[in-house]
C-alpha cells in the first residue's frame, strides 16, 4: 500500500526534489540520480540538490546536473533516499518545506519523518530497495539507471564483502551486467581509486593510528589543518575509517574528522563481529548500520576521544 500511495503522490506532483544524507557516498549519490533518471523517464522533472560530494563520483550520468541549492523553496514533493533521520538530510529545509514528503531508506534506525516512508532495514543498500520498487511499478530500468543503482551496491557493500548480502543482491546484479552495466569499471572506480589528497590523508592516519583495548579497538583522526595542507576536497576522506578495521583483532575501528571552522568532530565507526556500532552512535544523536555508523560530537579532540572509547569500551565483551 505504501508503494502504491508514493506513486500516487510522485504522479499528482509538479515539482519534485531528490534529496540525501550529508557527506554523501556511492549508495546516496547513486540512489539520487537513479530515482531522478527513472522520474524523468516517466515524464517527471526532478531537481537533486547535494551541497558537495565526492569527484570520484563524476563518472555517473546526470551528475552535472546536481544543484548545490535551487531558487524555489517549495516544492510539491520531495524525495529522501539513503537518510536516516531529518537533522542529518543535506539542505533539509527544502523536505519541511515541500507539501508532501516522501522517505526511502535501508537504515534500521531510520526515524520514519516522510509522510510516506518505506524503509527495509534487510537491505544491504537504499539502491537495492529501488530495484524492488522500480520492479513492482513495473518501471524499465535503462543501463545508465543500472550504472547508478550498481554504484550504490557495490558501495554499501564494500565490493560484495560485507554481511548482510542477499541471494537479490546478486540477482540484481546479473540482471544490470546483462542490460551492460560495467561492474568491474564500476568497483575501480568507487573503490580502488585513491585522489592523492585521500593518499597523504591515508599517511597521515596511517601515522596516528593507536592500537587500544589488547588490540581491539583503533583510533585515529584528521584536523582542518591535515586538509587544507593536502588539498583535500569533498570524500577525500572516504575509506579512512576502513583502515584499521583492517587489522587483524580489531573489533571497532573509530577514525575522527574536525568539522569546518567548529570545536566538533564527525566521528566513523566501523565493526568487524559483534559490536553494534549504530547504537552507540545514537547515543550522540547519529546512526547508521549495525556494522558501519557515524555521528557529530561538540568538544576538541581528547574530549571526543575520551566520550567516544567510553562508550566503545563498554560494547566489548
Amino acid at each position: 500500500m505504501t508503494l502504491d500511495e508514493i506513486l500516487k503522490e510522485i504522479e499528482k506532483a509538479e515539482t519534485i526534489v531528490i534529496l540525501t544524507h550529508e557527506s554523501p557516498d556511492g549508495d546516496a549519490i547513486g540512489s539520487s540520480l537513479a530515482v531522478k533518471l527513472m522520474l524523468n523517464k516517466i515524464g517527471k522533472k526532478a531537481d537533486v540538490i547535494i551541497s558537495e560530494y565526492s569527484r570520484l563520483f563524476e563518472f555517473l550520468p546526470e551528475i552535472n546536473q546536481i544543484k548545490k541549492e535551487s531558487n524555489l523553496k517549495n516544492y510539491d514533493l520531495a524525495i529522501s533516499v539513503d537518510c536516516a533521520t531529518l537533522k542529518r538530510l543535506d539542505n533539509n529545509e527544502y523536505f519541511r518545506n515541500a507539501k508532501k514528503t516522501i522517505v526511502i531508506d535501508h537504515h534500521g534506525s531510520n526515524e520514519m519523518y516522510g509522510d510516506l516512508n518505506f524503509v527495509n532495514p534487510a537491505s544491504p543498500a537504499c539502491c537495492e530497495i529501488l530495484v524492488g520498487m522500480f520492479g513492482y511499478y513495473e518501471f524499465d530500468i535503462t543501463k545508465d539507471i543500472g550504472k547508478c543503482i550498481m554504484t550504490g551496491i557495490i558501495t554499501d557493500t564494500g565490493g560484495f564483502q560485507y554481511r548482510g548480502i542477499t541471494p537479490e543482491t546478486f540477482e540484481f546484479t546479473a540482471e544490470l551486467i546483462r542490460k551492460g552495466v560495467d561492474t568491474s569499471d564500476i568497483y575501480k572506480r568507487t573503490l580502488r581509486t585513491k585522489t592523492k589528497s585521500n593518499f597523504e590523508l591515508t599517511r597521515r592516519v596511517l601515522d596516528r593510528l593507536e592500537l587500544l583495548e589488547d588490540g581491539r579497538v583503533t583510533f585515529t583522526y584528521i584536523n582542518n589543518k591535515d586538509e587544507e595542507e593536502v588539498g583535500a576536497e569533498p570524500g577525500d576522506h572516504e575509506g579512512l575509517v576502513e583502515i584499521g578495521r583492517e587489522i587483524e583483532g580489531v573489533e571497532v575501528s573509530i577514525f575522527v574528522r574536525q568539522k569546518e571552522n567548529e570545536d566538533a568532530y564527525k566521528i566513523s565507526l566501523r565493526s568487524s563481529e559483534y559490536v553494534n556500532v549504530s547504537d552507540i552512535c545514537l547515543l550522540f544523536g547519529g546512526g547508521g548500520h549495525p556494522r558501519a555508523a557515524g555521528a557529530l560530537i561538540q568538544g576538541n579532540l581528547e574530549q571526543v576521544k575520551d566520550r567516544i572509547l567510553k562508550e566503545v569500551k563498554k560494547a566489548l565483551k
